[in-house]
């Protein structure tokens, strides 16, 4: 399985290339299948494959759930570089609060008709990631641009077990 966070492209030229196929494998099965049938089995999919993928490159990061989600964060943040811009609330040892303020991801999602996809593809994967620190990040999220909020209300708890850097 590749690692979607090894990579010298761009997340969003990566979601651009994917979304090439998925977008027109989703609208033959639409037309085929019904739209609900279809998103539901192609929505269900991705999900599976994204929740496995991530799961898959945290298990290989050392330290603890912290550490791999930091990391794993750290990384994805560097492929993203200027496609999301935020601004960040807080930023301590027990949370850190941003708000998404532009994201080129819902902007390109937008533009195709297909913002579920986009969250899928995008969107969730913030929860994938949180899922590997094993409860040590907790992240809510309220509102999002994909969905056609001003902003993404990205809330992350921490809640540490390993202590040395806090």
């Amino acid at each position: 399985m590749l690692d979607p966070l090894a990579s010298q492209i761009s997340y969003l030229n990566r979601v651009k290339a994917q979304s090439e196929v998925l977008i027109p494998v989703l609208n033959r099965l639409r037309k085929e299948l019904g739209t609900d049938r279809a998103n539901e089995l192609v929505y269900g999919a991705l999900r599976d494959w994204s929740r496995k993928t991530f799961a898959e490159v945290g298990s290989k990061k050392e330290g603890s759930g912290f550490e791999k989600w930091s990391a794993m964060d750290e990384e994805l943040a560097a492929l993203t570089g200027n496609d999301i811009e935020y601004e960040t609330l807080r930023e301590d040892s027990d949370a850190l609060d941003l708000n998404v303020t532009n994201c080129k991801f819902a902007q390109f999602f937008k533009e195709h008709g297909e913002p579920e996809l986009g969250a899928i593809l995008t969107c969730e994967v913030d929860h994938h990631m949180t899922a590997v620190s094993q409860q040590e990040v907790h992240l809510d999220i309220d509102k999002t641009i994909m969905k056609g909020d001003k902003l993404c209300d990205f809330r992350y708890k921490f809640f540490r077990t390993d202590t040395s850097d806090a």
